[in-house]
């Protein structure tokens, strides 16, 4: 469940970014660590980029960290049989525009997954598959490595603003907004 004052799902996106955020800022290991250590930082981060204050980086920022980072798997670290994996699954199907979006198509939304995950990860939404990956952790979206997470967040942004539902809440019908909620516009 995220903070009191996540409201629709550009608060979410925001949210989770403002962990990724803290965790860069201080060199956290994860989004458990960077909220318990830096919650007021999270929370004024949030506020901003929320008010327009703050802007999160340009995707190629990303595209370069990708490009510099070693040739690994991005969910379980091995170094064979990579491919380039969509974070956001090219089968997505918002709208007719969807199979020659360059914000789905594009290195923005690439990273390098082994075969076996890549096969795992399939069309899932990025939290789902963590979910899935992590059946025994409560907090799963907190253990996404940040190169990834901030691919996600700033391509699933697009596309929850092509399919309307920045604004919108619960979209899963849960009767809670969760990142799984940002995943539910994929299917």
């Amino acid at each position: 469940m995220p903070d009191r004052d996540v409201k629709t799902i550009r608060d979410l996106i925001y949210y989770q970014y403002a962990k990724l955020i803290a965790r860069s800022a201080f060199q956290e290991s994860d989004g458990k660590a960077a909220k318990a250590g830096n919650y007021g930082f999270i929370k004024n981060t949030f506020r901003d980029l929320k008010s327009g204050k703050k802007s999160w980086s340009d995707i190629t920022r990303e595209d370069w960290q990708l490009v510099e980072a070693d040739e690994i798997c991005t969910y379980c670290g091995s170094a064979g049989h990579l491919q380039k994996e969509h974070v956001v699954p090219r089968s997505v199907r918002i709208n007719e525009r969807c199979s020659t979006c360059h914000h789905v198509l594009d290195i923005h939304n690439q990273v390098w997954a082994c075969g076996s995950c890549n096969a795992r990860k399939s069309n899932l939404g990025l939290y789902e598959f963590y979910r899935a990956s992590h059946p025994g952790e409560l907090k799963y979206y907190d253990l996404i490595p940040a190169l990834v997470e901030k691919k996600y967040l700033k391509t699933i942004f697009h596309c929850h603003e092509c399919a309307g539902t920045l604004d919108g809440g619960d979209l899963d019908g849960d009767q809670a907004l969760t990142v799984l909620d940002l995943d539910h516009i994929l299917h």
